[in-house]
């Protein structure tokens, strides 16, 4: 990590005493063999404790989520189709494709089911594997038809214990990653003590289980151990083959899980630019790496310049060819969000307003922050980026002829490459995490992981306790060690009784209205009947009853997200006549219309479904407020609300026929 080291070209003489004792006390020490072989016993006892609490600890971790979702919804005892609605919104449509899987007569028909798949979107064949990211339902599907635990382990139960599974992975991967940039085990045990304790903010694997994240953030915790291992200097030949293969394993697995592994791998290679501009990654030969130190910094930004112009040329080149429109909605979610102009985008404004892609609430270090996680996080922050800074500045001012001549500092800070990665990547997702609260996940497991390693690492303390002249290798020891150990004993004493009142509190799943609607559906429409609504019900129409759906919650697609604006004009002020006519055009049988949604209180006026749908159609909100000024009067009803009335002009085209406190269906005449 951090050290204070004497630089080429400096005479012998001008080494301080301490540092010539400690060299000497090494020498001597190398010399007995009976401390050396104390040290690879030692070495080989941590490393077997360690590895074993590595183990139990990701482990435990892994049971205690499960317990927690068992005890949330007594998932061993509800009925399947209850099992089923608890997989809310996307969640429920990735799952409906491993029971798709599992219910194929064979596996070969299973497989052309996805490939040629025309129930996920009526009147269109569309290649599911190619669309989605649902490699892994797959895979687990053919896994739980070739082993032999159908007697002994429901299809479900091997999906969501397979999630809580990789959970393990990814604690081990994150305890793992501090142990090695710190060189204790102990800051790993402290990385897991300090993701668990902070749960809310670092997972919701146990109550959004099939999510795209839960898979693959563990093989990304993965590439970020083998990244930090594979930088380290001197490695052997063969580790660092293996190593290099890590990466790439875990770097495929993660961008095969996740539909936005893009941004997350732009992030990283973000972070290795940086690390090799700076200098702070070895490098034979680079251009970069020469000249004063107004050359070096004007080279850089011009570097940094042209990559970012190559990349944005060629993004939209290659869209153009292809005609690629599927992340259209992201750039301009992004333009509005950042304040690059007002947007009445429906998509657009559709992300802007919902929570998850909003600001990171400042509640989230209140939380943090009892834990003593980002009190630690920022003490470690600070001291490394002023390393950083000191080390930046020092390797740009540096010189061909100064390196050649030996003419440096006396003495100066050394950032060791994986400690130097693990900042600017927190750096990086830290920004992420701030501006889009959906993101959180990634930096704060990351900052359990970095703040534990600053709070082991010998060179962390060294370089303050130097600055504070208070610098002793005894104080070092006993701060690198004691305090771990407080802050670990802390925990346990607040958390332990929380979390074990947790484990005691039985809850149960219920949703009366929802399990209704699924079991009239199945009873009493026909298997080949279509049905449009909202995306998030609609995943669930798709996993309770296999019935075709008109739209769905995976909306990285342009012609999904104009027919889902479509369909959701059943929520505007539009003419029966026209909403049947839409509906009608995707082949609809029936439509769902939910009152949540219809008299929605949730969000602010501007940003409720009913409000964003006015705008983008040019029509005056509802309720007091104000109205942009070309904004005009709809010359219709809002339609959710009239068709309940049962007026002629809707009898004529919608039939209610089936209700309840929640939802109302309506099925479409077909003579019209």
């Amino acid at each position: 990590m951090i050290s204070i080291r004497q630089r080429k070209g400096v005479k012998t003489t001008e080494v301080s005493e301490d540092y010539a004792a400690q060299e000497a006390n090494v020498k001597l020490e190398n010399k007995l063999p009976s401390g050396c072989t104390t040290r690879k016993l030692w070495k080989l006892l941590s490393f077997t404790v360690g590895g074993t609490v590595a183990l139990c600890i990701g482990l435990l971790t892994s049971v205690y989520l499960a317990t927690l979702h068992e005890n949330d919804l007594w998932f061993s005892n509800i009925k399947e189709v209850e099992r089923e609605i608890s997989f809310r919104t996307e969640c429920g449509l990735y799952y409906s494709y491993y029971k798709q899987m599992l219910q194929a007569p064979t596996l070969m028909q299973g497989f052309h089911g996805l490939i040629y798949d025309n129930k996920t979107e009526s009147m269109r064949t569309i290649n599911l594997l190619q669309r989605m990211n649902i490699y892994q339902e797959v895979f687990l599907s053919i896994l739980y038809r070739v082993l032999p635990i159908q007697k002994y382990l429901e299809p479900v139960y091997f999906y969501i214990y397979t999630l809580f599974g990789l959970q393990a992975i990814y604690v081990t991967a994150l305890y793992i990653t501090s142990w090695l940039l710190s060189g204790t085990w102990l800051s790993g045990l402290l990385a897991a003590f300090w993701y668990v304790t902070n749960r809310i903010d670092t997972t919701r694997v146990e109550f959004t289980i099939p999510l795209r994240e839960n898979w693959a953030l563990p093989f990304f915790a993965i590439q970020i151990a083998a990244i930090t291992y594979f930088l380290r200097p001197n490695l052997q030949p063969l580790s660092e083959r293996l190593t290099l293969l890590a990466i790439f394993i875990s770097t495929f697995l993660f961008s095969l899980t996740w539909q936005f592994n893009q941004f997350m791998m732009l992030m990283q290679a973000l972070v290795l630019f940086t690390l090799d501009s700076l200098d702070m990654l070895p490098a034979v030969k680079k251009n970069l790496k020469t000249g004063s130190f107004l050359n070096r910094l004007g080279k850089l930004l011009l570097h940094l310049f042209a990559v970012l112009c190559l990349t944005l040329f060629l993004n939209n080149i290659i869209k153009k060819i292809l005609n690629l429109k599927s992340d259209e909605h992201i750039f301009k979610f992004l333009k509005a969000k950042f304040g690059f102009g007002a947007t009445r985008d429906f998509d657009a404004n559709l992300y802007l307003c919902e929570e998850a892609f909003g600001l990171l609430p400042f509640n989230t270090f209140g939380r943090l922050s009892d834990t003593l996680l980002f009190y630690a996080y920022i003490f470690v922050l600070s001291i490394t980026v002023m390393a950083a800074l000191a080390v930046a500045f020092h390797n740009l001012s540096d010189s061909t002829s100064q390196r050649s001549t030996g003419q440096m500092g006396k003495c100066t800070i050394i950032l060791k490459p994986e400690t130097a990665y693990n900042l600017i990547h927190t750096i990086l997702f830290g920004f992420l995490a701030l501006s889009t609260m959906r993101m959180k996940y990634l930096w704060t497991s990351h900052m359990c992981v970095f703040a534990s390693f600053g709070l082991c690492s010998p060179e962390i303390w060294e370089l303050l306790l130097k600055s504070l002249h208070l610098y002793n290798p005894k104080r070092i020891c006993i701060m690198r060690y004691s305090v771990p150990i407080l802050i670990l004993l802390y925990l346990c004493y607040k958390f332990w009784p929380g979390m074990m009142d947790e484990l005691s509190e039985l809850r149960e799943f219920y949703d009366p209205d929802t399990v209704e609607l699924m079991n009239w559906i199945n009873s009493n429409t026909p298997r080949k009947a279509v049905f449009a609504g909202s995306m998030q019900l609609l995943a669930g129409v798709k996993l309770c009853t296999g019935r075709t759906l008109t739209n769905h919650p995976h909306y990285e697609d342009n012609s999904l997200r104009e027919r889902t604006k479509a369909v959701y004009q059943i929520y505007a002020k539009r003419s029966p006549e026209d909403v049947h006519a839409l509906l009608r055009s995707f082949g609809a049988d029936y439509v769902i219309l939910e009152d949540s949604i219809c008299y929605e209180r949730r969000h602010q006026r501007g940003c409720r479904l009913r409000d964003l749908l006015d705008i983008a159609n040019g029509h005056m909100m509802d309720g007091p407020g104000e109205n942009d000024p070309d904004l005009k009067l709809a010359g219709h009803p809002r339609f959710c609300e009239e068709i309940k009335k049962n007026l002629p002009p809707y009898t004529a085209y919608f039939t209610r026929v089936f209700q309840n406190k929640t939802f109302h269906v309506y099925k479409l005449s077909r003579n019209k």
